[in-house]
């Protein structure tokens, strides 16, 4: 099992497990068809953030990718397959982001959560700090952060 950085090439595979983890919620497939393009990772988004890859046994599992801004640094996807989803590979994936950007220059660190991940989210020691309606009416997008120690 080892993280990797990806590249532009791996944006297919990519995208396909973004899709494959967000369907593991059970969201209806129009609804899904609607977020098509939200959930593309594309070959430009590749080579403007950094994203790493898990791979076990040569095979591509899961990823994580980040934006860096002045003062803080946005946790972008965080995705696995569903076979994946359960036992640790998200909580490695998590650790790896947040040793990775030990070395940055930061005050905090955020992202936009699905709202069944949020638990997932609250392990780790992010803390809801607000919330968006998204175009779905009445599910709201926590957005959670996590204080630099």
């Amino acid at each position: 099992m080892i993280i990797e950085k990806a590249i532009s090439e791996d944006h297919q595979l990519l995208t396909e497990i973004t899709k494959k983890s967000k369907a593991y919620w059970n969201y209806s497939e129009d609804l899904l068809l609607a977020w098509d393009e939200a959930l593309t990772i594309t070959q430009d988004y590749l080579n403007t953030h950094p994203v790493y890859k898990l791979v076990i046994d040569e095979k591509t599992v899961g990823y994580y990718s980040y934006q860096i801004e002045e003062q803080a640094i946005k946790l972008d996807n965080l995705f696995l397959l569903p076979q994946y989803i359960g036992k640790g590979m998200g909580r490695y994936l998590m650790n790896d982001f947040l040793n990775r950007i030990q070395k940055l220059n930061y005050q905090r660190i955020y992202l936009d959560a699905e709202p069944y991940a949020e638990g997932f989210y609250i392990k780790h020691g992010f803390k809801t700090i607000s919330s968006f309606e998204t175009a779905i009416k009445g599910r709201f997008m926590p957005v959670m952060e996590l204080e630099n120690n």
